[in-house]
């Protein structure tokens, strides 16, 4: 079984690189299930309807996202309409949507996904730990290979859900930092793990947004609306994980990385 996780789509530089890249992509490396961070998908902030059915048509399995998922209002209607999009588990009780599920490849072969948001440097929220042992609790019988996107800031709090989960699922893959860690290691428990799986959008950029926005606001220390840039080079990043369907255990883990030479129009 070969899973291919991609994050994070950030605005239309990510949807057009996951729509020229990632059909093909999926033959090439022989991915069974698609895995894709969403949350920044819209204008570089958030979900809608058409973002979403956008990656879904290009290959996804699975949408996971994270704090950014409640940007656009249509998206708590999208999350309790569209079973495929998982916003973080360990919200508060009456959040809509899910957290995790289980989805099927073409062979049918089911395959957990879990979606947790970390709490270091980041919103006050439950912890993701004791809400991991609930939900593996749930999962129990109903699928052998579960993936974790774990939506965080600090690379110590995702390692150490990392060595928390080792054994009991098959991998922890980070996301928000869009920028692409070289960690990728199987743990002795047999669970592929990566601190941040990187980014799906424009490469000359600071994490997606247009750079010299960025670099203004850091200047002037005034906040400033972020936005996509209009033309750049794209690049589309993620992870690739093969694993035994029958016992979970994940065998290797690679880091994707594949970037356009010829800039791509936003």
């Amino acid at each position: 079984m070969k899973i291919l996780f991609l994050s994070d789509v950030v605005g239309r530089p990510g949807r057009n690189i996951l729509a020229a890249r990632l059909p093909a992509l999926i033959g090439e490396l022989g991915a069974d299930f698609i895995v894709v961070n969403c949350e920044n998908a819209a204008a570089g902030y958030g979900i809608t309807r058409a973002t979403a059915q956008e990656l879904l048509d290009c290959g996804a399995h699975a949408l996971t996202s994270g704090n950014h998922v409640w940007a656009q209002k249509e998206a708590l209607a999208l999350l309790a309409e569209e079973p495929r999009l998982l916003r973080p588990a360990n919200y508060p009780p009456g959040a809509p949507g899910r957290g995790y599920g289980v989805f099927h490849d073409g062979d049918g072969t089911p395959i957990g996904v879990v979606n947790l948001q970390g709490r270091v440097f980041m919103d006050p929220i439950e912890c993701p730990f004791r809400t991991a042992d609930a939900i593996l609790a749930d999962l129990a019988g109903k699928a052998a290979i579960i993936v974790v996107d774990f939506h965080a800031e600090a690379t110590s709090e995702k390692q150490a859900l990392g060595w928390y989960l080792d054994g009991r699922v098959t991998a922890v893959i980070g996301t928000h930092t869009h920028v692409q860690t070289a960690d990728e290691r199987i743990l002795p428990g047999g669970t592929a793990y990566l601190s941040d799986a990187g980014l799906c959008g424009a490469l000359d950029s600071v994490i997606g947004v247009d750079k010299d926005i960025a670099v203004g606001r850091f200047l002037s220390g005034i906040p400033t609306r972020f936005q996509v840039p209009k033309r750049s080079r794209c690049i589309l990043q993620g992870a690739l994980v093969e694993a035994d369907e029958n016992t979970g255990r994940a065998s290797a883990i690679t880091r994707i990385s594949v970037a356009e030479q010829a800039g791509m129009e936003a």
